[in-house]
């Protein structure tokens, strides 16, 4: 007979649970630890914004390069503003004149023209001469498709058209047939709001065709010409907007032998509201993925895997920190004592070399009582006072400095890329390290839109150009655009996007985050040498390109750049389109894709023989 199990004693059970319940405690002040004490050690930054005063030098006048020509039609006049901002940009020296304006013998004083004309017929005889100076060496750029009228249809034999449909193409999406831009034909891309934008064209066999519609009609979109002893371009896309910027200067640098431009050569990836207090609750879209509350999944999830991605890929994020959620603006700020989550996301931030910049007291932009904020964001509050706004940036700066006492905060991005020219002004009198401004590239309904440049109060203007984890078609173009025009990424983020069903909830964050990956792999594909840089040395890279003046000269196969206001580097993309680079002195070359180069410049003239 089995003998009956003797039970242990209370006690020995009482002390067994004990352990347990000790065990548990240690790890839970474990990890409380290692949240707490996630430490970092300073690091210096690859580039700073220099003083103002160094890159003040005047530079020189130049004669026109190139001869804008614009028909005053809705067409025309964005034409004329795409390229004044275009070649502005390329810090090519240009002319304008009105089409029917033009006096023929002014051509020769110029190597390039742009006919930003709707109606050809216009310009009369003035169509033929241009034609003229185009064959004895000239390069012509057909900027967007126009009437097909009788002028229009009597030279198209000359742009290689062999033939012309009887209606305009409805473009949907674009495929690269040539290395025209960077990235290009790594995939496709789809048109937002496609309309009949284009040209029904068949080429003759002799043209270069490096841009097309992804459709069975394969409508030509960008192709070039030789004629005679010059080039024509034919941009058969209607697309004048700012996201296209760049298929518009790469389509002007097809038009010469040689074709040098400055580049910021910058990739930037901004987290704003972060660090940030943490919303409390569940998320029906993470629970149901994940099983656990939103503050857990932050730690756990969504910054691990951003986290990881920067790794792997080298980028060194800049957080924007918002010190509190509340809609106060005025009276007493309060410092948040909650810091623990600060330090954590804020030390490993910065312990990848990442960098800290400020978002706001709270999430209220700086905008002053009378400012109208319309539909999209009634429920903002307005400063009562100049003082408040000061009053919030200065208690942010405080607990800015409680939790990272070895940082400088040099970068301001305005809670929903809002700011007014009071708020600028409060924030170029009030934060003396302030060196940048990072706002938003395209116009809004009330955000504040920036071009990369520096204002007239010192502070750098470092717009961001991309958002979210969508990456929306239109996001994508505007990718593309901005890596061949300024070989720039920025992109931001907020870690609230995967609690918003607007910015792609529903979707979950494993496909938001597949999505972002997708494009960080593309980029760094598409483009391995481009620096990646924080808000700071953002700043100093659109500084110094700025405020670099360029003087092209070429003879006897070599091209010499001058340069005014170099101070320790400057970028330039080189598309060389007869021949091939040789001896280089001054920089480096390195080959970007074919016929494209980043140039380095080391000093203040750079020569760059070209082999025939």
């Amino acid at each position: 007979m089995r003998r009956a199990r003797r039970k242990r004693p209370f006690h020995l059970q009482f002390r067994r649970m004990q352990a347990i319940i000790g065990a548990f405690i240690c790890i839970a002040v474990f990890l409380y630890l290692v949240q707490r004490n996630v430490s970092y050690q300073p690091r210096s930054r690859l580039l700073e914004p220099a003083d103002q005063d160094l890159l003040s030098e005047e530079i020189p006048e130049q004669e026109a390069e190139c001869l804008i020509l614009w028909q005053d039609d809705a067409s025309g006049l964005s034409g004329l503003a795409m390229m004044e901002s275009v070649l502005g940009q390329m810090k090519i020296p240009y002319d304008t004149c009105e089409g029917i304006q033009m006096e023929p013998e002014h051509l020769a004083a110029y190597e390039t023209v742009i006919l930003s004309m709707t109606q050809y017929n216009l310009l009369g005889d003035r169509l033929l001469d241009i034609l003229d100076w185009t064959e004895s060496g000239g390069g012509l750029l057909i900027l967007y498709p126009p009437d097909g009228n009788g002028s229009f249809q009597s030279i198209a034999p000359q742009l290689g058209i062999q033939s012309l449909g009887s209606s305009m193409a409805v473009v949907e999406g674009l495929h690269f047939v040539g290395p025209l831009m960077i990235g290009g034909q790594e995939k496709d891309y789809k048109i937002t709001d496609p309309y009949e934008s284009s040209l029904m064209a068949v080429l003759d066999s002799d043209c270069e065709v490096y841009l097309e519609s992804d459709d069975e009609a394969k409508v030509p979109l960008i192709w070039k010409k030789n004629q005679g002893e010059g080039t024509i371009v034919v941009n058969n896309m209607g697309f004048l907007e700012k996201a296209y910027r760049g298929f518009y200067s790469a389509s002007y640098s097809l038009l010469q032998d040689v074709c040098a431009y400055p580049v910021i050569n910058a990739s930037i990836f901004y987290i704003d509201d972060f660090p940030s207090p943490v919303p409390g609750g569940e998320s029906n879209y993470i629970q149901e993925d994940y099983g656990m509350n939103i503050s857990d999944f932050y730690t756990q999830v969504w910054w691990n895997d951003v986290y990881n991605l920067g790794k792997e890929y080298g980028i060194r994020y800049t957080g924007l920190v918002i010190e509190q959620y509340s809609d106060q603006v005025e009276g007493e700020f309060q410092r948040n004592e909650d810091t623990q989550r600060y330090r954590y996301f804020g030390n490993m931030l910065l312990g990848a070399g990442g960098e800290i910049g400020f978002h706001g007291y709270n999430h209220m932009p700086l905008c002053l009582l009378g400012f109208e904020y319309g539909e999209e964001y009634e429920s903002y509050r307005l400063w009562p006072s100049y003082e408040d706004m000061r009053a919030s940036i200065t208690e942010l700066a405080g607990f800015c400095a409680e939790l990272f006492p070895e940082e400088r905060f040099r970068v301001y991005v305005p809670p929903s890329n809002i700011l007014s020219e009071e708020g600028r002004e409060m924030l170029s009198r009030e934060m003396e390290d302030l060196a940048a401004i990072a706002s938003i590239y395209f116009p809004g309904t009330v955000e504040y839109e920036q071009e990369f440049d520096v204002g007239e109060d010192g502070i750098i203007n470092t717009p961001r150009v991309i958002s979210g984890y969508v990456l929306d078609d239109y996001m994508q173009i505007a990718a593309l655009s901005e890596l061949n025009f300024h070989y720039v990424n920025s992109h931001f983020q907020h870690p609230d996007d995967v609690l918003d069903v607007d910015r792609g909830a529903a979707l979950g964050w494993e496909e938001l985050f597949h999505r972002l990956s997708d494009y960080v792999e593309w980029l760094y594909e598409a483009a391995p040498d481009i620096r990646t840089l924080t808000g700071t040395e953002m700043a100093g890279a659109v500084q110094r390109y700025d405020a670099i003046g360029v003087e092209r000269e070429w003879s006897e196969g070599r091209l010499v750049l001058n340069l005014t206001n170099f101070l320790d580097e400057a970028w330039f993309f080189v598309r060389v389109n007869e021949g091939t680079p040789g001896t280089v002195t001054g920089g480096t070359l390195t080959q970007v894709q074919e016929g494209l180069y980043l140039l380095e410049a080391w000093q203040e003239q750079v020569e760059i023989e070209i082999l025939q």
